[in-house]
Parts: structure tokens; C-alpha cells; sequence
């Protein structure tokens, strides 16, 4: 008897998985580590001011912002940008980890009741899906109406990073393009003042600036960045998957042994969970 009760006070005692988003080195890291190379080699090779020219960077930053304007709605262009910004900056949960928690869940509300998953959801606020995957099981709604919310959810913030992914490359579509259009300017202008010596410089500094500043959009920020932006998307469906097929289950009050096996088929073997061992 005593043994029952200890074992028991240790799985009360036993705390929730937690996996608060954190930061993401990788990206951080490719982004400034390669800005930092041709910084490096533009001191190395001469002087960095003559590479900063305020025509070719309204010519490209602006007028890539505005071009890409006219693919899409204000709105989503201004969404991109905090969307791109959580994409370089966080890590996202992944499915393995995703899996522990909602096993975790699964085991307690088993043992305890689905109502007692209320002292415990709130410990996984920082996960609104997961939360809010809880809440419809602690209150009680039919396990279709669940799967049918989180799976509409799922869909529709997928649709959303789609969207966000397709701003960010239809951006390094344009910025070489710009580029393009800026040399096109300086060209013109330095032909025009082949009289003038003085003028021959700036206008092929803006000539071959632009050219640089867009290569440098497109293929350091924006595609990288979009490519990302996908990888997370992918990520996050799958692991809005684990948490929908968990909640339906303890819903249906499943034992928590079988969900384990469920979500093990859906994670690669090298990440497959072994929560009850």
C-alpha cells in the first residue's frame, strides 16, 4: 500500500514538459556571419563610404517595398515583415517535443480526469494552440468539433506563412530587377555627361551600386529568408497535427499508451518518443 502511494505522489509531483520558443542561432548567425564577410572584404579592399550611395538605396529598399506593392495587399506585405522577423529570430517547437507534452496530458488526464487538465493547461500559455486545444477538451466539446477547429486552424495559419513566404520571394524576384533599373539610370546619366568628368563617377557608382545593393536583397535576406519561412511552415503544421490528434484522444479518453504508439508512426525514427519507459 505504501508503495502505491509513493509511486503516486511521485507522478503528481512530476511537472509538465515544457518548450518556450527561443532563439534561433542558425539564422542569426548566416545572416550577420555573411554581411560580416563582405563588410570585411570592402575594408580589406579600400574604403567602405564609397560603397554607400543613398540614390541606389532608395532606387532598391524603396522601390523594392513598393513594387512588391503591387503583387499584394498593403496588409500582407506588412504582415511579412513580422512574420520574417519571427522566422529569423525563434526557434519553433518541434514534433518530438510536441509529442512528450501531449502524452504527458494524456497520461494525466487519464488518471486524474479530463477536468483536472485545468490545473495544468495553464502551465503550456505560451503554446495558444495547445491551450486552446486543452480548453475545448476540458470544456467538453465532441471530439469531431475539435479535430474540425484545429484542423481549420492548422490550414488557415499555414495559408497565412504561405502568403508571407510568397511576399519575401516575390521581393527577391524584384530586387535584382531594381538593381537592373538602377544601373540602367547611372548608365544613362553618365552618357549624358560624358562632358562633364566630375560626373562620370557618381553616375557609375549608381550604375554598379544598385546592382550590388540588389544582389544582396535577393539572395542574403529575402530568398534565405522565404526558404525558411517554408521549413517553419511545414514544421508547425506537423506539429499542430500532433497536438489535434492528441487532444481528440483524450477526448475519447484513449489510453495514453496508444497515442504514444499513433504519434511514433508519424516521427522519423531518430525522434521517436519513449515517454512510459
Amino acid at each position: 500500500m505504501a508503495n502505491i502511494s509513493s509511486t503516486s505522489t511521485e507522478e503528481m509531483a512530476m511537472p509538465p514538459p515544457r518548450f518556450a520558443p527561443n532563439l534561433d542561432p542558425a539564422t542569426l548567425l548566416g545572416v550577420l556571419g555573411a554581411f560580416i564577410v563582405i563588410g570585411l572584404a570592402m575594408y580589406l579592399g579600400g574604403s567602405i563610404d564609397s560603397f554607400f550611395n543613398l540614390p541606389s538605396v532608395l532606387i532598391v529598399v524603396v522601390g523594392t517595398f513598393l513594387v512588391t506593392m503591387i503583387s499584394f495587399s498593403l496588409q500582407e506585405v506588412v504582415r511579412s515583415q513580422s512574420v520574417m522577423f519571427r522566422a529569423a529570430v525563434y526557434n519553433i517547437h518541434q514534433p518530438e517535443q510536441a509529442a512528450l507534452q501531449v502524452i504527458y496530458l494524456a497520461d494525466y488526464a487519464r488518471k486524474r480526469g479530463k477536468l483536472a487538465l485545468q490545473q495544468v493547461i495553464d502551465d503550456f500559455h505560451h503554446n495558444e494552440f495547445l491551450h486552446r486545444a486543452m480548453t475545448m477538451v476540458v470544456d467538453g466539446l465532441p471530439t469531431e468539433q475539435i479535430e474540425a477547429i484545429l484542423s481549420r486552424e492548422t490550414e488557415a495559419t499555414h495559408l497565412r506563412h504561405l502568403r508571407s513566404a510568397g511576399v519575401l520571394r516575390r521581393a527577391g524576384e524584384i530586387a535584382p530587377a531594381m538593381g537592373l533599373i538602377g544601373t540602367l539610370v547611372g548608365l544613362v546619366q553618365m552618357l549624358g555627361r560624358l562632358d562633364d568628368p566630375s560626373a562620370i563617377g557618381p553616375s557609375m557608382a549608381v550604375a554598379l551600386l544598385t546592382t550590388f545593393y540588389g544582389a544582396i536583397l535577393a539572395n542574403m535576406v529575402f530568398t534565405p529568408l522565404a526558404t525558411k519561412l517554408d521549413r517553419n511552415s511545414r514544421i508547425e503544421a506537423a506539429v499542430n497535427q500532433i497536438y489535434t490528434t492528441g487532444a481528440a484522444s483524450i477526448s475519447r479518453q484513449e489510453n495514453p499508451r496508444r497515442l504514444e504508439m499513433v504519434l511514433n508512426t508519424t516521427l522519423p525514427p531518430e525522434n521517436r518518443v519513449d515517454y512510459f519507459a
